[in-house]
């Protein structure tokens, strides 16, 4: 073989070993990371709906939360996480209940629909679920507005849409999937303490639980958000003195209390990214607004998750220290 000939077919091994590599590369990239594929299911759905990707992508990450919080929830076998039950797929009255045909589902009143032109609606497949919600969101037309009152009819519940719609905002405003970090609740060069509290007696107001973890340092430290999001609640609270409550992407509400003082620009609706400053260490609470000094300068850091129907408390602590190990590996 000439040398011209052999360089050839150097070449053309080359680039076919590259083409190989950069497949199996892109391959193992969407395995690893789910973002992906959701947010191409997401904007294909926009694509043939007009509704907005960030719509699909709330109603899916709230679901998505509740399958955590639910026992009696199956999990997802896919990318997506919505769920329906399956007489309301196929239609309460269909004498067949694993009917897959989009006719007969349709006769019966059924929700499924074909999303992939397969001639199948099927609960297992991500694509036909979520064109189902697509053409259901679809119905009430595309305004903010009406993605409240479509989700109104579907969960029946303000809280739930409340927070669906703010994980639309959340979506909307980074233009990404991947906003699940999570950040330590102070910055480490700073004195600080804590241990496990949540479940405490607490007396003031009414014999009560403590639902949180107290993370005692001195006034004024700064307070860092532990997770991407967006502000619920600010202002005073007779317990809590001044106190932010940021909603994450997993449904999850962070509560943080006692502040001395909040952030410039930190308000009800801000869109607020892990280890952002959202206030100050203080000693407010227990009283009127105003009330200062009635225990030593702490954070009271809570935890609570929401199942569709009620919140709950769960002990903060682990998460505490998972993020504080994270932080000082980071450093």
């Amino acid at each position: 073989m000439s040398t011209f000939r052999r360089f050839i077919f150097i070449c053309v091994v080359g680039i076919i070993c590259l083409s190989s590599f950069t497949h199996y590369a892109s391959a193992v990239e969407t395995e690893k990371n789910p973002f992906v594929e959701r947010l191409a299911l997401y904007k294909k759905m926009e694509t043939i709906t007009n509704v907005p990707w960030h719509y699909l992508a709330a109603v899916d990450s709230y679901e998505r939360g509740l399958r955590k919080a639910l026992r009696d929830r199956p999990d997802s076998n896919g990318f997506i996480s919505i769920y329906y039950a399956q007489e309301d797929w196929v239609g309460a009255l269909n004498p067949n209940p694993g009917d897959t045909n989009p006719n007969t589902i349709s006769l019966f009143e059924g929700i499924g629909l074909d999303g992939n032109g397969d001639g199948k609606a099927l609960l297992s497949d991500d694509e036909d679920v979520l064109y189902t919600l697509a053409r259901y969101l679809e119905s009430y037309g595309f305004a903010e507005e009406d993605f409240r009152i479509a989700l109104w009819h579907f969960y029946q519940r303000e809280q739930s849409v409340n927070i669906v719609y703010g994980h639309s905002l959340v979506y909307k405003h980074y233009q990404t999937l991947d906003l699940h970090q999570h950040a330590f609740v102070m910055p480490l060069n700073h004195n600080y303490s804590y241990r496990s509290t949540w479940g405490d007696r607490r007396g003031w107001g009414g014999r009560r639980i403590h639902e949180g973890t107290d993370l005692f340092a001195n006034y004024n430290v700064p307070i860092q958000s532990a997770s991407n999001g967006i502000v619920e609640t600010i202002g005073w609270n007779p317990y809590g003195g001044w106190r932010v409550g940021i909603r994450d992407l997993d449904n999850i509400y962070h509560y943080y209390a006692h502040l001395n003082g909040f952030e410039k620009g930190i308000e009800e609706g801000s869109i607020i990214k892990a280890g952002q400053i959202i206030g100050y260490c203080g000693s407010s609470g227990y009283g009127k607004p105003g009330t200062q000094g009635k225990f030593p300068p702490h954070l009271h850091y809570g935890m609570y998750r929401d199942n569709g129907t009620t919140e709950w408390s769960f002990d903060p602590f682990p998460s505490l220290k998972q993020w504080e190990r994270a932080a000082r590996k980071a450093n």
